[in-house]
């Protein structure tokens, strides 16, 4: 095994315990980006992106959502953001960035009634290496 499958397999692993039952069942994607610290706004971009294959995943429009960045928010850490509905602030989905080996995975979380494989084939489609992480 390498020490980038071992880094992959650490993640999935921390991923999926993120995901352990709680009040909603989630499921998780973790997309794989090239970008380091230099690359700020392509990063948010790419975590739009996603986000927006996220809310396509549940059938609704992404411009009916937008995305909370919890900078001003003692309860959010730095890179972490949120998709909310704009009627009402529904939660979406939820964002970590977090860099690894000099470069950043995103790694989202959502409610399993959205579409994973749905989502999953669009954050590839953009472009992205994207690992799938079921709940369940």
């Amino acid at each position: 095994m390498s020490d980038a499958d071992a880094l992959d397999d650490d993640l999935y692993r921390r991923t999926k315990q993120l995901l352990e039952p709680g009040e909603i069942q989630l499921n998780g994607a973790v997309v794989h980006t090239e970008y380091d610290g230099s690359d700020e706004i392509e990063m948010m971009q790419a975590t739009i992106d996603a986000g927006d294959a996220i809310a396509e995943g549940y059938g609704m429009d992404p411009e009916d959502t937008f995305v909370y960045s919890g900078s001003d928010d003692p309860e959010f850490a730095s890179n972490q953001h949120q998709g909310l509905t704009l009627d009402g602030e529904e939660f979406v989905w939820e964002c970590q960035q977090l860099l690894r080996e000099g470069s950043f995975d995103l790694v989202f979380y959502y409610e399993a009634s959205a579409d994973h494989e749905a989502i999953l084939d669009d954050i590839e489609e953009q472009g992205f290496a994207v690992t799938g992480v079921r709940g369940d």
